[in-house]
């Protein structure tokens, strides 16, 4: 009996140690982060001498690999250009024509290559986000603060920076008894289903 004892510990301490390998693998598996259209949202701020423009963009579409074990993310958030709106149809137009020229771009993209900083799982974490911000058919090279929390199977984002369209070529909506920033501050809220990366996800 005491040699059966023993096996029995013996299996079960490697049966033990299993699920502690597959857990550990299973957290540390690359994850798809899907966004959701209903769940996510791109507002814009600027302001004047007056008051404060505040409007909104649309998700096209948008999906992320991220890899836990080393921090990097690939993929991409793509929102309509031409979706901008801010409640004043003259401005709007006048946003579209001669400042996004959204018909001739209409996608503004952000493509994200690493996450600095640790992603709780499950949890939050406030971490950095390194990426490529596409406007205008111009690529900038941009790091934004980014507040993350993500569970098995959702996750959600918080974003917020600045855009200096001037300062990137694009033109200053100004008048001679208007005057507005010169930047614009863009909040991202992104929201959607997290699944196991798949090897033919988007890399």
């Amino acid at each position: 009996m005491k040699p059966t004892r023993k096996f029995n510990k013996s299996v079960l301490a490697l049966a033990a140690l299993a699920l502690l390998v597959a857990s550990a693998t299973a957290r540390a598996q690359d994850q798809a982060l899907q966004l959701d259209p209903a769940q996510t949202s791109v507002k814009f701020t600027v302001g004047d001498v007056l008051h404060t423009v505040r409007g909104t963009f649309r998700l096209k579409h948008g999906s992320l690999v991220f890899e836990p074990s080393t921090g990097k993310i690939s993929g991409e958030i793509v929102v309509d250009a031409q979706s901008g709106e801010s409640g004043s149809g003259a401005r709007d137009r006048k946003m579209h024509k001669e400042i996004l020229e959204s018909s001739r771009y209409p996608d503004i993209a952000f493509r994200p290559d690493r996450v600095e900083g640790t992603v709780a799982n499950p949890g939050k974490s406030s971490v950095k986000v390194h990426g490529m911000f596409s406007i205008h058919g111009v690529e900038h090279d941009m790091t934004v603060p980014a507040d993350v929390e993500l569970t098995a199977d959702h996750w959600a984002a918080t974003v917020h920076f600045t855009v200096p369209y001037e300062k990137w070529g694009m033109k200053n909506p100004s008048t001679l008894f208007l005057r507005v920033n010169d930047s614009v501050d863009i909040d991202l809220m992104a929201a959607g289903n997290v699944v196991p990366a798949m090897a033919n996800s988007v890399r």
